[in-house]
């Protein structure tokens, strides 16, 4: 099969949803499904990124976008390199810049990192000639795991997510996923509604695109989905929540909640998960529970992102010669 034009990604950096095009936004998404195709194989590898190499940069503690980093890196067939701060000059002092250009100067092809200043990604990315993946900067953005929400929930809805409603519910304010699945879900068209606490509210958050509920009871009603958010219990010293039984009275979803949802209602979670706390056991195990769906989703996700950044080429190109470039 032959293609009379080999299509481009425009991107050298994925730094937040923003920067997507909805084109290209379901082009990402075509290709991640090709992507999942392969991971379901009984040999999952493929040799698209034969010799291109991969750091892993986390500078924050991280289990499942990094070891999803990985495992995508090495099924694509690139060398992947793990670096954490404890590990790297940053613990002695070096700027990030200055490990940046370190790291630079060993020609990495991407630089994956997680940080917890907002822009750090940013500020690598300018600097940098290698592309760099946003894996997580301060509470400003996550924008791969807002991709694989988006890729979890077309396998559910299709591309039908004009008019379907989608409630995130927990801690909000120190929540980089809520800030990149609100912007977007809803450019996509989708009615984001949030559910927390006062005090689990970021400031501005009346000039989101969102509608915003106190009570769990009001705001589940009709949704097609609910995103719960781990609630952040190493903040919690700063006294944002006055008790955490009366936190999961209030805002733990259970059955009896997505009873209240849409008929075929899903539940999201992107871990790690505090059951019984903001989630009942019972949900997240349950039929209408996405979660592990989203893990799985984002390997494919992540391969896809690589890929597209790696080789500035579309997936028409991968699926004619089943991965291999």
């Amino acid at each position: 099969m032959q293609h009379a034009q080999r299509p481009t990604w425009p991107h050298k950096d994925l730094l937040d949803v923003t920067q997507l095009t909805r084109a290209e936004l379901f082009h990402l998404l075509d290709t991640a499904a090709q992507f999942h195709d392969i991971n379901r194989r009984p040999v999952k590898k493929v040799p698209t990124l034969k010799g291109k190499s991969v750091v892993l940069f986390f500078a924050e503690p991280s289990t499942r976008t990094k070891t999803s980093f990985d495992v995508a890196g090495k099924r694509l067939s690139a060398d992947t390199f793990s670096l954490a701060k404890s590990g790297s000059s940053l613990s002695k002092g070096e700027s990030l810049k200055d490990t940046a250009l370190t790291l630079q100067a060993m020609t990495p092809d991407i630089i994956v990192i997680r940080h917890s200043s907002s822009g750090a990604a940013q500020f690598l990315a300018e600097r940098l000639d290698c592309s760099v993946v946003n894996a997580g900067d301060g509470w400003h953005a996550h924008p791969t795991q807002a991709l694989l929400d988006c890729y979890s929930l077309r396998q559910v809805w299709g591309d039908t997510f004009e008019g379907r409603t989608l409630l995130i519910l927990g801690d909000i304010a120190h929540s980089r996923v809520a800030r990149s699945n609100v912007h977007l879900l809803s450019s996509l068209g989708v009615k984001v509604r949030l559910c927390a606490p006062r005090t689990l509210l970021p400031a501005g958050v009346h000039n989101w695109p969102v509608t915003i509920f106190n009570r769990l009871d009001d705001a589940v009603q009709g949704v097609d989905a609910v995103m719960c958010l781990r609630l952040q219990l190493e903040r919690q010293q700063a006294g944002l929540l006055p008790d955490l039984r009366e936190y999961a009275q209030r805002f733990c979803l259970s059955p009896r909640h997505l009873a209240m949802a849409a008929p075929g209602a899903r539940v999201l979670h992107p871990g790690p998960m505090n059951r019984g706390l903001e989630i009942s056991s019972v949900l997240a195990d349950a039929p209408e529970s996405l979660i592990l769906d989203q893990v799985a989703a984002g390997v494919a996700t992540r391969m896809a992102i690589l890929f597209l950044l790696a080789t500035r080429t579309g997936i028409e190109q991968t699926a004619d010669n089943g991965g291999r470039a």
